[in-house]
């Protein structure tokens, strides 16, 4: 009788591989640090912090943790893998190291979280002007997108506290450039709020859009180039009346609830009066309509402000609420912008949905948990977060062309981090060749390539 066949081939291992670098795909972004000079301006914005002779600079600590949490981390103690590379990312701290500039951060307060995000801003500009036509502000205007994100947490970290889903954690408020249909976005706030925040707090909304601005070169800081998006929770008055305020004028399109007084006004507005929702290719979206609703329901808000609702035949499955008319979805929202058609700035608002996007990413990258105990020590984590998901969004924007543009972090690791190499050296370099039978090779040389072209910082 044949002893059954297994559907793997069996091979024999030993410990003896000599050279062989794993992760060698990662070198895309170590050359997109420095190419873009992350590595600098995050060395000198947290030079105060580092110690007299003290081995390895604060800032390369940082970037060092980034990079651990881009390719897959969720804890400090993962810089252990770019640890054993040292060929590829050079010396790397300790553990104890790691930890203890953690809590040096966290205990110097807004300073040190200050003097990072003044680095990614500064990097973030010098990025935009290398992407060029591939740039957010290609055409001149920047989309920030605000939500919130809910951290579950298993055990009792400072600040964890029940959510409004019923689970316990933390309820950061995130910030996001839009990239568009062509790419993907990239992250410009994170403020960390206890797991009871409120969804539509207006300060905290005020605090997150401010720290966006921050991170976006000085012309797009105030002016109807930058548009503000959010869901129904930041349509507060208080919120509106900040975006709208005199000397800032800033574009927004905010979510609004649909209350009694809408509700009112939407079941008078003549059938005439509606106009087809449209798709992003230009087509009539199949059973919506939009329409404007004016008259005394915009007392009280800024001048200037519209209301336009949406009516939509629900989904199969989906349940009817109180608020819905003559068996229609009703949405709404609010937006200051003139001079386009009703249809398109509900399609401008719809979009706001490729937020969820990149909230997916965050939780893929070093989001899914906060790991530490203390909250300050979290807000340190959090930009650490921010620093590897502006790595994975400005990566493929310099270097990857195509649909490869669109691939998610996971997809990004899968595909062109994991792939292996060897190091040779030779004539006094050092040559990294990549498994030539990977069906992504020739995307990661073509990558580098690319970056190879990109002028030097300075």
């Amino acid at each position: 009788m044949r002893e059954p066949i297994s559907s793997y081939p069996r091979v024999r291992v030993q410990e003896d591989g000599r050279q062989v670098v794993s992760q060698a795909g990662s070198v895309l972004l170590v050359e997109t640090v420095r190419k873009v000079g992350l590595d600098q301006a995050i060395s000198a914005a947290l030079a105060p912090w580092r110690r007299p002779r003290a081995v390895h600079d604060p800032g390369k600590v940082v970037l060092d943790l980034a990079l651990a949490v881009a390719l897959g981390g969720d804890c400090l103690a993962d810089a252990g893998m770019l640890r054993a590379e040292p060929a590829v990312f050079g010396p790397v701290a300790s553990d104890p190291t790691v930890s203890r500039l953690v809590n040096t951060l966290a205990a110097s307060g807004d300073t040190a979280l200050q003097a990072i995000r003044s680095a990614r801003a500064e990097v973030r500009e010098r990025v935009w002007r290398l992407a060029d036509r591939k740039a957010p502000d290609a055409d001149g205007t920047v989309t920030v997108d605000l939500d919130g994100v809910l951290v579950i947490a298993h055990s009792d970290k400072q600040d964890a506290a029940p959510t409004w889903k019923r689970t316990y954690g933390h309820h950061p408020l995130m910030g996001f450039v839009d990239h568009g249909p062509g790419g993907t976005g990239e992250p410009v706030a994170a403020l960390l709020r206890p797991g009871n925040a409120g969804s539509n707090t207006a300060a905290d909304h005020i605090t997150a859009a401010r720290l966006a601005l921050a991170q976006l070169p000085k012309k797009y800081r105030r002016g109807r180039q930058t548009l503000i998006r959010t869901d129904s929770a930041g349509g507060t008055h208080d919120f509106v009346s900040w975006l709208a305020q005199r000397g800032r004028w800033l574009s927004y399109s905010v979510g609004m609830v649909i209350t009694d007084a809408i509700h009112q006004h939407v079941l008078k507005v003549p059938t005439s009066a509606w106009t087809p929702a449209v798709e992003p290719d230009g087509g009539i979206r199949d059973g919506a309509w939009v329409a404007e609703l004016t008259g005394d329901v915009l007392a009280g808000w800024p001048k200037g402000m519209r209301l336009i609702v949406r009516k939509e035949r629900p989904h199969p499955g989906a349940q009817l609420r109180l608020t819905d008319a003559d068996g229609m979805r009703l949405t709404c929202f609010a937006t200051n912008t003139i001079a386009r058609p009703i249809a398109d700035l509900e399609l401008r608002h719809r979009l706001r949905a490729r937020a969820e996007d990149r909230i997916r990413a965050a939780r893929a990258t070093g989001l899914r948990n906060l790991p530490l105990h203390h909250a300050a020590q979290n807000r340190v984590w959090l930009e650490i977060v921010q620093i590897a998901l502006d790595l994975l969004a400005w990566m493929p924007m310099l270097a990857l062309t195509g649909k490869a543009r669109l691939w998610e972090p996971r997809r990004l690791r899968l595909r062109l981090f994991t792939a292996a190499g060897q190091l040779v050296t030779t004539g006094r370099r050092r040559i990294l060749r990549l498994a030539r039978h990977w069906p992504w090779t020739s995307r990661i040389t073509a990558a580098l390539d690319r970056l190879a072209q990109l002028p030097n910082p300075g």
